[in-house]
């Protein structure tokens, strides 16, 4: 079953009408019909009586396959559904927009259907939760309507709490004894650094409204949620049976498919943008000196090459310590293949890569199935997950007192990680940080092997690149002057050598096999 089918009949059919997906429809083989995969909306009361609207909207994304089809949100606000949704005769007390889809800036729709909804019913709240651009942000849209990002990767917990919705339905206490209550207006109080939306917000919201805001972005580990847990801050007494079973089937599900097969002992940390491109902390520094010594095929190995990968196809840091079969998915999933046109004129393969650096960004495939050509790592090491927390920064000490507010430190015991600035200032971090270090990263990747041993340019290379930027390169050549089309496209190495094989098979080759000394990660 593929993926698109498997959401179709699996996901949204368990979750019923919880399952809501406004824009997005499949198509039905049986009728040859687009049909929504989940519900359009939903309407529905919470335990305490409070009536609230939900829309669910995926950004305007076109990726998509013919099978499936993402109406944009400019469209879904005008159809007669949506309309008659937000018009509704029952009593709404909120209105609800979440998906996978920015708060704010260039790629963001959630601001076009805040817009429609604020038009038609200026008094009641929009709560928004939105994702994708894997940031954490709290935006402001006006008095009455806030939105929240929360990280990515599971690195953060978001959390929100807000009080004064004005409902004669509402059953529950609006400020509750024994714990903090929010207290904030929905008034910008600093100016984020997220660009400013394509759509902006346009509503006003009321002007006296009586709504007040908290958010908190929660690191995403066992201490942090220990801390805040109502008495766990027993270290041990986290433990839950359920838990437990679950960590115990992971391991096993783990130990199935091999995943902490070593492949060898990364001898530092590599990060994606934490140091300046190429540098020695640079991820793109090792994975240039791995494409040069990988990437050859024996019947061309004489031939001098450039090897061009997009830098989206890198999905994570790499951190000191054990690389395992499991870690080469975290560094990166993608199957792509490595193609080639050979025999190109030097002058014109050189300028390739500064082309697709420039131009239009090679996009990160979105995950899917077909992504992760899983198979079983037969490497005889293995490498047992036995890291503690004792050989973490934070110590158990750090569970005691506990507070209703912010985990603090002392200043001289931050680690690095999130420094975030949204529309309410600087303190919604729940555990302060010390900031991570941002440098750019070009579109591409170059590396280059077999070039003269006496420092002269070869007249013509192999010019090698994956397969998923291979129309992007004959167009780069093209524009050049260069008279290739796809058909001089061919296979460089097997296709079953990927995105996912040259590093663990450089890491075989070079880094020792243990026992490894293990790093601290970027943040």
């Amino acid at each position: 079953m593929d993926g698109k089918s498997e959401t179709a009949t699996q996901f949204s059919h368990f979750y019923g009408e919880k399952y809501v997906t406004s824009n997005v429809q499949i198509l039905n083989n049986a009728t040859g019909e687009f049909e929504y995969i989940g519900q359009q909306y939903r309407y529905f009361t919470t335990a305490h009586g409070l009536r609230i609207m939900a829309f669910g909207v995926l950004y305007d994304f076109t990726g998509n396959t013919n099978y499936t089809k993402v109406i944009k949100a400019a469209t879904m606000v005008q159809q007669p559904w949506f309309l008659s949704a937000v018009n509704s005769s029952a009593p709404i007390d909120l209105f609800l927009l979440l998906g996978h889809n920015p708060v704010r800036g260039s790629g963001s729709t959630l601001t076009t259907v805040y817009n429609k909804i604020r038009s038609m019913r200026p008094d009641v709240p929009i709560q928004v939760f939105g994702g994708h651009t894997h940031i954490r942000d709290f935006a402001v849209y006006d008095t009455m309507t806030t939105a929240l990002e929360s990280g990515r990767y599971c690195e953060t917990l978001g959390w929100l709490s807000m009080s004064g919705i004005k409902s004669s339905n509402y059953t529950g206490l609006q400020n509750p004894r024994g714990v903090p209550n929010p207290t904030t207006p929905a008034v910008k109080i600093s100016s984020a650094t997220a660009t400013a939306s394509a759509v902006a917000p346009t509503g006003t919201g009321t002007s006296n409204s009586s709504l007040r805001y908290s958010r908190r972005y929660i690191d995403w580990n066992r201490l942090s949620f220990a801390y805040h847990a109502v008495g766990s801050q027993d270290y041990a007494a986290f433990d839950y049976h359920s838990g437990l079973r679950v960590s115990s089937e992971i391991t096993t599900d783990r130990q199935a498919l091999n995943l902490s097969a070593l492949y060898g002992c990364a001898p530092q940390t590599w990060c994606i943008s934490c140091a300046p491109f190429l540098s020695n902390g640079s991820i793109f520094s090792l994975l240039q000196t791995a494409l040069s010594d990988t990437i050859v095929t024996e019947a061309r190995a004489a031939i001098p090459r450039l090897v061009i990968i997009n830098t989206g196809s890198v999905r994570f840091d790499l951190v000191q310590g054990p690389f395992t079969f499991d870690d080469s998915f975290i560094v990166s999933p993608f199957t792509d293949g490595f193609q080639y046109i050979p025999d190109v004129p030097y002058n014109l393969a050189s300028q390739v890569v500064g082309i697709l650096d420039n131009g239009p960004y090679e996009k990160k495939r979105d995950l899917r199935t077909s992504d992760f050509n899983f198979h079983t790592f037969t490497g005889a090491d293995s490498c047992v997950d036995d890291i503690s927390y004792e050989s973490l920064s934070h110590t158990h000490s750090d569970l005691k007192p506990r507070s209703l507010f912010r985990r603090q430190a002392p200043p001289a015991t931050l680690t690095p990680g999130y420094v975030t600035k949204d529309d309410f200032g600087s303190d919604g971090d729940d555990t302060a940080h010390t900031a991570i270090p941002y440098y750019s990263v070009p579109n591409d990747l170059q590396a280059n092997a077999s070039f003269p041993t006496n420092g002269s340019l070869p007249s013509n290379v192999d010019l090698i690149f994956l397969d998923f930027i291979a129309s992007d390169v004959v167009s780069a050549l093209k524009g050049i002057g260069g008279n290739y089309t796809s058909s001089d496209v061919s296979y460089y190495l097997p296709s079953s050598f990927t995105t996912n094989s040259y590093l663990p098979e450089y890491a075989q080759k070079y880094w020792s096999k243990g026992p490894c000394s293990v790093g601290q990660p970027v943040g």
